[in-house]
C-alpha cells in the first residue's frame, strides 16, 4: 500500500478545526456587536434569544451524538454527517450577518433568533462529529498532547483571522459579504480535512449501546461531569473575552474601531508560540495537573485587562491573557480522551459521539452564562445598547472583560480540584489500541511512527 503520511495525521485533523473556527470565531466575537451595537437590538432580547437556543441545543446536541454513534456506512460514522452539514453551515452563517434593514425590535429579534437556531443546529452536527474523531484517531496521552498542540496552533491562526482580521474585512466590504467570504474559506478547508481522514473500521463493527443505556452510562460518569462543568465556566471566558474586546476597545481604551484588529492580534498572535510552552508543561505534569494549572493561570491573566488605559496598555494586557488562554486551549483534549478511554474499558464500546455531544452541550451552555453576565452587568451600570450606552459604559466593559472572567475561572478551578487522577492506560487498553492500529493500515503505521 502506498504510504500517505498526511492521512490521519495531527495536521490533517487540525484542518477541520481551522475550517470551523474561522466563521465560528467571527460569529462569537461579533454577533453581539453586530446586533446590539450596530443594529440596536436590546441586550434583554438578545439574552432571551440565547436562552431559547439553549433549550433547542439541549435536545439536538445529545441526539446528534447518539445518531452519529449509530451511523454505519462504508465512509464511516462521522464523515457522512460532516459532508452533509457543510452547505447548510455556509448558508446559516451568511444569514446571521445578513439581517435586512428597516426592521423594528420585534422583527430583528425574530431574525436573530431564527438565524441563531439554524446556525447553532448545523454547527452542532459539525462539532460533535469532528470532536468524536479525536479520541478515535489519537490514542495515548503523548500522542493526544501532540495532536492537541497542533490542533490548537491551527485554531489560533483561525481565531486570529476570525477576530483581528474581521473588523478590517467588514469595514471594507460589510458584514454580509464578509460572511460569504468566510463561508467559502470554511468549505475549502473542511472538505480538505474530510478527504484527509479515515475512520477506524473496527470501531464501526462494535454494536452501539441502546439509547437509554448509552445516556445512563454517560450521565453517571462522575469524572465526565466534573470535567465538563469546570470547562463550561472556563469556556464562558473564551467567548466573553472575544465578544467583549470590541466594546472594551471603544469604551474603556477609547481607541477607534480601526485599531480593534491590533488589540485582538495582540491576544491571539501571542497564543501561537505559547501553545508549545503548554504542550511541554502537559507532558511533564500530565493531563490533570496541566489542566488545573491552566485554569488557575488563565484566571490570574485576566487581571491586567482592568488596568488598560490605551492601545499600548491593552496590547500588554492582551499578551498576558493570551498566555492563560493558550493553556486552556491545549489541556482539555488530553483529559477528555482519557475519560472516553475509561468508558470504553467499562462498556466495551467506544462512544465518542455521545460523550462529545453531551459534553459539548454542557460546555456550550457557557453561552447562556456569558449572555446573562452581559445582561446583569449591563443593568447594574446602565448599558442597554449602542443607542443607549448609559452613564458608565467604561466600567461596564472593564468588569465584563476582567472581573467576571476572574470569578468564573476561580469557580472552574475550584470544581477541577474534585477530579481524581485518572491514571495511565491499562495494559488491556494498550493491547486493544495496538490491535486496532495494526488493523487500520496507514493510520496504524502513522501512529506507531509518531509514538516512536
Amino acid at each position: 500500500m502506498k504510504s500517505r503520511p498526511f492521512l490521519n495525521s495531527p495536521a490533517a485533523y487540525a484542518l477541520g478545526m481551522f475550517a470551523m473556527m474561522v466563521p465560528s470565531q467571527a460569529f462569537s466575537a461579533f454577533y453581539s456587536y453586530y446586533y446590539v451595537e450596530k443594529l440596536g437590538l436590546g441586550i434583554g432580547l438578545a439574552t432571551i434569544a440565547r436562552t431559547i437556543y439553549l433549550i433547542w441545543d439541549a435536545v439536538n446536541n445529545p441526539m446528534a451524538g447518539y445518531l452519529s454513534d449509530r451511523t454505519n456506512t462504508r465512509h464511516g460514522r462521522r464523515r457522512p454527517w460532516i459532508f452533509a452539514a457543510i452547505p447548510f453551515f455556509m448558508l446559516s452563517f451568511i444569514l446571521v450577518f445578513s439581517a435586512p434593514g428597516g426592521m423594528g425590535d420585534a422583527g430583528l429579534f425574530v431574525w436573530f433568533l431564527t438565524a441563531l437556531i439554524l446556525f447553532e443546529g448545523v454547527a452542532t452536527i459539525l462539532w460533535v462529529n469532528y470532536g468524536a474523531l479525536f479520541p478515535e484517531l489519537f490514542r495515548g496521552d503523548r500522542l493526544r498532547a501532540k495532536a492537541s498542540a497542533v490542533q490548537q496552533a491551527y485554531q489560533i491562526v483561525a481565531v486570529l483571522i476570525g477576530t483581528a482580521l474581521t473588523p478590517i474585512v467588514y469595514d471594507a466590504i460589510g458584514f454580509g459579504p464578509m460572511a460569504v467570504v468566510y463561508s467559502v474559506v470554511f468549505a475549502v478547508f473542511m472538505l480538505w480535512f474530510a478527504f484527509s481522514v479515515r475512520e477506524n473500521e473496527e470501531a464501526r463493527k462494535e454494536p452501539p449501546l441502546p439509547l437509554k443505556e448509552a445516556f445512563r452510562e454517560t450521565l453517571k460518569n462522575k469524572p465526565f461531569w466534573i470535567f465538563h462543568i469546570a470547562n463550561s465556566f472556563a469556556q464562558t471566558v473564551n467567548g466573553l473575552l472575544a465578544s467583549m474586546i470590541p466594546f472594551y476597545a471603544k469604551y474603556a481604551l477609547k481607541i477607534p474601531e480601526s485599531q480593534v484588529s491590533i488589540l485582538m492580534a495582540a491576544v491571539f498572535v501571542s497564543i501561537v508560540p505559547l501553545v508549545a510552552v503548554w504542550y511541554s508543561l502537559v507532558r511533564r505534569l500530565g493531563g490533570l495537573r496541566g489542566w488545573q494549572l491552566a485554569l488557575a493561570v488563565y484566571g490570574l491573566s485576566a487581571i491586567p485587562l482592568w488596568f488598560g488605559q490605551s492601545l499600548g496598555g491593552g496590547i500588554a494586557a492582551g499578551i498576558v491573557v493570551g498566555f492563560g488562554m493558550a493553556g486552556f486551549l491545549v489541556t482539555p483534549s488530553v483529559l477528555s480522551g482519557r475519560i472516553i478511554d475509561l468508558d470504553a474499558e467499562k462498556t466495551g464500546r467506544r462512544r465518542e459521539g455521545v460523550y462529545t455531544a453531551v459534553g459539548g452541550f454542557i460546555t456550550r451552555s457557557s453561552g447562556l452564562i456569558s449572555a446573562l453576565a452581559f445582561w446583569i452587568v449591563g443593568m447594574i451600570f446602565g448599558y442597554v445598547s449602542g443607542d443607549d450606552p448609559g452613564p458608565r459604559p467604561e466600567t461596564t466593559f472593564r468588569v465584563l472583560i476582567s472581573v467576571v472572567p476572574l470569578l468564573l475561572l476561580a469557580i472552574s478551578f475550584a470544581i477541577s480540584l474534585f477530579m481524581k487522577d485518572l491514571g495511565e492506560p491499562t495494559d488491556t487498553t494498550k493491547g486493544l489500541d495496538n490491535k486496532r492500529r495494526a488493523g487500520s493500515g496507514e493510520h496504524g503505521q502513522k501512529i506507531d511512527s509518531e509514538l516512536r
